[in-house]
């Protein structure tokens, strides 16, 4: 086990180390968001970043949601380097609700050495709402990379968390030709107590489209949904709903103690299973804020 600071980091990148000139290039992104109850809108509290991480200020053109704080993640860099450890904390206190997104595709660019990591810390607090929407992971030939998330739930919170990998460039014939993408989840509550984790470990030496895997699929998302508990039986049937009337593989089951649910589609363009995300989205803000979701606008 590799560790950097207080992060654990699989023993499976040890051997991307060749020695110990190698350079290490640390991004920092905070993000504070709370509700400003005169404005009745949820603004930034508190922002610090390193470069390349950057957000822009928090915009707020939802009509059915007024309230809500839009957020897109960026990079000066336009992607994840060989070498680079980032680090984003995000923070949704008490009453605050948000929308974070990425500016684009999070790509992760062909390595000569080194390998990339990134560490993603969400708390939401009490009565809070957030939805951590990125666009896809794009892992490019000779690749090596490592993202873990850990979300922190307070009382009455709800996180929407989504991800999506492709199997690579696709439009320049990559296909799995990446070394080793591992992600790893992570789920508490406020006290500090494991709700589940959840770990994605992708080996391209190993065969992908065997029955069970990905089959004949290529591209692969998945979605955890954290909220109160007396909501989720009527969420998930919405949701099962929802997915049995699409054409994509795909499922939804209940997490570990009733904390949530995760959603897991299969399909072959990133675009179709975004879309069916977002309705999930759909259902879910229907149950928890009584509001509408519209597409996310990305200019």
């Amino acid at each position: 086990m590799i560790q950097i600071n207080s992060e654990k980091i699989p023993e499976e990148f040890a051997q991307y180390l060749q020695n110990n000139s190698d350079i290490e290039k640390v991004g920092n992104l905070q993000i504070t968001l709370a509700m400003d109850e005169a404005k009745n809108k949820t603004i930034i509290v508190h922002q610090y970043s390193k470069a390349p991480l950057l957000t822009q200020k928090a915009l707020h053109y939802d009509v059915a949601n007024p309230a809500m704080a839009y957020l897109f993640l960026m990079s000066s860099s336009g992607g994840i380097l060989q070498g680079d450890r980032h680090h984003i904390q995000i923070s949704v206190q008490n009453n605050a609700i948000a929308n974070v997104t990425t500016q684009g595709a999070t790509r992760i660019y062909k390595m000569e050495s080194n390998y990339a990591a990134q560490f993603i810390d969400i708390t939401v607090g009490d009565n809070a709402y957030l939805e951590f929407l990125p666009d896809q992971i794009i892992p490019y030939k000779k690749s090596r990379y490592f993202q873990r998330v850990q979300m922190t739930a307070g009382a009455d919170s709800t996180i929407v968390y989504s991800e999506i990998v492709m199997p690579g460039r696709v439009a320049m014939g990559e296909l799995f030709d990446y070394d080793l993408c591992y992600l790893k989840m992570v789920a508490k509550n406020k006290n500090g107590k494991t709700l589940f984790m959840d770990s994605l470990k992708l080996d391209p030496k190993h065969e992908f489209s065997r029955m069970g895997i990905l089959g004949t699929k290529s591209v692969f998302g998945t979605m955890y949904i954290i909220t109160k508990k007396e909501q989720l039986q009527k969420i998930s049937d919405e949701i099962n709903s929802v997915l049995e009337n699409s054409d994509l593989t795909s499922g939804c089951s209940f997490l570990p103690e009733d904390c949530g649910l995760v959603v897991k589609i299969l399909g072959d363009l990133s675009e179709d299973i975004k879309t069916l995300m977002h309705q999930c989205v759909r259902v879910v803000r229907k149950h928890v804020l009584d509001s509408s979701f519209a597409e996310l606008r990305k200019t």
